[in-house]
């Protein structure tokens, strides 16, 4: 930890200071199920994709939910632009859903934490997880049919040996902060 930086127990900290692939997770404030139609969810996910091409992020897998997200995404030369990629994506995306519910001024994101992925074991299961992500919600029994996760995307871009091989990653005891 910087010796510089206080500790501060409300939030979780961001050490990006490694080139890499990282997992970020971000929830709803309250948890309150914002994103509850595909008039919602599409255009948070046309936003993500947006933002992360423009910060230089390269999205390996995402799934966004009523009430969250996540996504695991391999960083640019600098791992530091996460912080204004995130601060983007929620500053735009919380204004285009405060539109859509009438609701100005009303807070939408309420935190985000992220993990540098060091392992190669460690980034197979959170891939998985993260693509398996709304069947783990109960939300859709197979995931390559719910429209605003990288499943069916994985399949359609992906070598079939990869898939089996991913598809064998076990996510139970992955902790993925995801009490939504």
């Amino acid at each position: 930890m910087n010796d510089n930086v206080p500790y501060w127990p409300h939030a979780p900290m961001h050490c990006l200071s490694e080139q890499g692939v990282y997992m970020v997770t971000a929830g709803i404030h309250g948890k309150q199920l914002l994103l509850n139609t595909p008039e919602k969810l599409t255009p948070i996910r046309d936003m993500l994709f947006k933002y992360a091409t423009q910060f230089g992020w390269k999205l390996q897998a995402w799934a966004i939910m009523g009430n969250h997200y996540h996504f695991v995404a391999v960083s640019p030369e600098s791992a530091q632009s996460l912080a204004g990629f995130i601060a983007k994506f929620h500053e735009y995306s919380a204004k285009k859903l405060n539109r859509i519910d009438n609701a100005p001024g009303r807070k939408v994101w309420h935190n985000y934490w992220d993990s540098h992925i060091t392992h190669q074991t460690s980034y197979f299961a959170r891939l998985r997880y993260v693509h398996q992500n709304p069947v783990h919600h109960g939300l859709i029994n197979n995931a390559t049919n719910y429209r605003w996760c990288s499943q069916a995307w994985m399949e359609h871009n992906s070598e079939r040996s990869f898939i089996n091989t991913l598809a064998r990653f076990k996510t139970d005891r992955l902790s993925v902060p995801d009490e939504f």
